[in-house]
């Protein structure tokens, strides 16, 4: 049996900068409570190993006690996320990965400039529901093809498109097309909103899918860059577990 490995793989520089964010804390912080908002990244081995150390995951800012540190994990959360934290007297730290704020620093701007805009992603991934909670009155977020006739557009002039950091670059050129068949002049934003570090890896494992009989991708299920990278795979006849 002959063993095929991806390159590049493995976790992106905004995971690395998330775990160091939580490993430092343990670190100089001893004996603190720390909570985290949501699943630090979505790998469950690295959510296991913080939970031995007595990191708390929490789903609410309402489950942190009063007090307390509290990590915004990689994927950003939305402005009334963070307010409540503050309301509360926490002690915030942002582990956002900065091509997430990126992507939330462009809604802003586009809101501000009022624009509508339209957000590619997945509408109950963390990311995407930070993304929104920006610019809520602006964002509607599209799914897939299917999604744009029930859009509620006002000016197709005052229009942009947005995107998931984590999405398969074949899904979002599929919708970018519609979106753009539909309404010619929507803006784009400056450069791509998709992870550099996901691009690379999608494109490692289309390199190497056709030249394999299965694909084993190391991940976690409830993995965005993981589920795209099996869906990949599968799209060029290869198939994949994870």
């Amino acid at each position: 049996m002959k063993l095929i490995l991806a390159n590049p793989r493995g976790f992106c520089a905004g995971v690395y900068m998330a775990i160091d964010v939580v490993d430092q804390l343990l670190d100089i912080c001893p004996g603190e409570t720390i909570c985290v908002y949501h699943e630090i990244v979505h790998n469950k081995h690295v959510v296991e190993r913080f939970k031995s150390r007595g990191v708390i995951f929490v789903e609410s800012i309402e489950e942190v006690p009063d007090g307390s540190i509290v990590v915004f994990s990689a994927h950003g959360v939305s402005p009334a996320i963070r307010a409540e934290a503050a309301a509360r007297g926490l002690i915030a730290i942002d582990a956002t990965c900065p091509l997430v704020t990126k992507v939330h620093a462009e809604a802003i701007r586009y809101a501000r400039k009022g624009f509508q805009i339209l957000l590619i992603g997945h509408a109950s991934h963390q990311e995407v529901v930070g993304t929104r909670g920006e610019a809520p009155e602006a964002i509607q977020v599209v799914e897939s093809p299917d999604d744009i006739p029930a859009l509620r557009i006002i000016d197709p002039e005052k229009l942009v498109y947005l995107t998931q950091t984590t999405l398969s670059t074949d899904d979002a050129d599929v919708i970018i097309h519609a979106l753009k068949k539909a309404f010619p002049n929507i803006k784009e934003p400056p450069t791509s909103d998709i992870c550099y570090a996901t691009t690379n890896r999608q494109r490692a494992v289309r390199a190497i899918a056709p030249d394999a009989d299965l694909v084993l991708v190391v991940g976690s299920r409830n993995s965005s860059n993981s589920l795209r990278l099996t869906e990949i795979s599968t799209n060029v006849g290869t198939p994949a577990r994870l």
